[in-house]
Protein backbone atom coordinates (compact mmCIF):
# COMPACT_ATOMS: atom_id res chain seq x y z
CA UNK A 1 0.00 0.00 0.00
CA UNK A 2 1.16 3.58 -0.93
CA UNK A 3 1.33 6.25 1.90
CA UNK A 4 1.29 9.78 0.58
CA UNK A 5 4.54 11.71 1.30
CA UNK A 6 5.28 12.88 4.72
CA UNK A 7 6.77 15.92 5.80
CA UNK A 8 10.39 15.76 7.32
CA UNK A 9 9.05 17.12 11.11
CA UNK A 10 5.91 14.46 11.26
CA UNK A 11 8.82 11.75 11.45
CA UNK A 12 10.31 12.85 14.74
CA UNK A 13 6.90 13.73 16.22
CA UNK A 14 6.07 12.80 19.52
CA UNK A 15 3.43 10.43 17.73
CA UNK A 16 5.22 8.54 15.16
CA UNK A 17 7.76 7.94 18.26
CA UNK A 18 5.22 6.73 20.22
CA UNK A 19 3.48 4.58 17.39
CA UNK A 20 7.03 3.20 16.79
CA UNK A 21 7.65 1.99 20.49
CA UNK A 22 3.69 0.53 20.54
CA UNK A 23 4.95 -1.80 17.63
CA UNK A 24 8.10 -2.93 19.62
CA UNK A 25 10.15 -0.74 16.61
CA UNK A 26 13.42 1.26 17.97
CA UNK A 27 13.50 4.70 16.11
CA UNK A 28 16.77 5.00 13.93
CA UNK A 29 16.08 8.80 14.05
CA UNK A 30 16.25 12.05 16.54
CA UNK A 31 15.19 14.74 16.46
CA UNK A 32 15.36 17.52 13.49
CA UNK A 33 19.05 19.26 13.78
CA UNK A 34 20.62 16.64 16.36
CA UNK A 35 23.89 14.82 16.14
CA UNK A 36 21.66 11.55 15.38
CA UNK A 37 20.97 13.32 11.76
CA UNK A 38 22.37 11.04 9.32
CA UNK A 39 23.59 13.40 6.40
CA UNK A 40 27.20 12.80 7.43
CA UNK A 41 26.57 9.32 6.74
CA UNK A 42 24.80 9.74 3.43
CA UNK A 43 27.57 12.45 2.12
CA UNK A 44 29.90 10.03 3.05
CA UNK A 45 27.99 7.12 0.99
CA UNK A 46 27.53 9.20 -1.93
CA UNK A 47 31.26 9.92 -1.99
CA UNK A 48 32.12 5.75 -1.82
CA UNK A 49 29.32 5.42 -4.68
CA UNK A 50 30.99 8.36 -6.80
CA UNK A 51 34.83 6.97 -5.89
CA UNK A 52 34.50 3.90 -6.27
CA UNK A 53 31.06 1.99 -7.25
CA UNK A 54 30.09 3.87 -10.36
CA UNK A 55 33.48 4.04 -12.00
CA UNK A 56 34.33 0.76 -11.64
CA UNK A 57 31.45 -0.66 -12.49
CA UNK A 58 30.03 -3.68 -14.08
CA UNK A 59 30.71 -5.59 -10.93
CA UNK A 60 31.09 -9.53 -11.07
CA UNK A 61 30.12 -10.42 -7.59
CA UNK A 62 29.59 -9.29 -4.26
CA UNK A 63 33.13 -10.93 -3.24
CA UNK A 64 34.39 -7.94 -6.38
CA UNK A 65 32.57 -5.31 -4.56
CA UNK A 66 33.51 -6.50 -0.78
CA UNK A 67 37.29 -6.35 -1.46
CA UNK A 68 37.11 -3.31 -3.41
CA UNK A 69 34.96 -1.71 -0.58
CA UNK A 70 37.63 -2.76 1.87
CA UNK A 71 40.59 -1.64 -0.16
CA UNK A 72 38.99 1.60 -0.12
CA UNK A 73 38.07 1.67 3.42
CA UNK A 74 41.59 1.20 4.05
CA UNK A 75 43.06 4.23 1.46
CA UNK A 76 40.49 6.64 3.07
CA UNK A 77 41.47 6.38 6.21
CA UNK A 78 45.08 5.23 6.14
CA UNK A 79 46.72 6.99 2.90
CA UNK A 80 44.21 9.78 1.86
CA UNK A 81 45.49 13.30 2.39
CA UNK A 82 42.90 15.32 3.85
CA UNK A 83 43.92 18.90 3.47
CA UNK A 84 41.39 20.17 6.17
CA UNK A 85 43.88 18.50 8.72
CA UNK A 86 47.60 19.32 7.13
CA UNK A 87 47.25 17.04 3.86
CA UNK A 88 48.27 14.11 5.84
CA UNK A 89 45.99 10.33 6.47
CA UNK A 90 43.46 10.81 8.73
CA UNK A 91 45.06 8.00 10.81
CA UNK A 92 48.20 10.00 11.04
CA UNK A 93 46.20 12.31 12.37
CA UNK A 94 44.39 10.89 15.43
CA UNK A 95 47.88 9.21 15.89
CA UNK A 96 49.66 12.92 16.13
CA UNK A 97 46.51 13.86 18.52
CA UNK A 98 46.30 11.18 20.89
CA UNK A 99 50.25 11.03 21.33
CA UNK A 100 49.81 15.21 22.18
CA UNK A 101 46.52 14.43 24.57
CA UNK A 102 46.76 11.51 26.93
CA UNK A 103 42.65 10.52 27.19
CA UNK A 104 40.92 11.73 29.92
CA UNK A 105 39.29 8.65 32.32
CA UNK A 106 35.46 8.47 32.37
CA UNK A 107 33.92 10.45 35.15
CA UNK A 108 33.43 8.43 38.27
CA UNK A 109 35.59 5.59 37.11
CA UNK A 110 38.34 4.85 39.80
CA UNK A 111 41.52 3.99 38.27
Amino acid sequence: MLHPPVEPGQYTSFTFTAQLLDAGIDASIGTVGDALDNALMESQIGLYKTELIKPRKPWHGLADVELATAEWVDWFNNQRLHTAIGDIPPHEHETNYYAQHKPQPAAGVNT
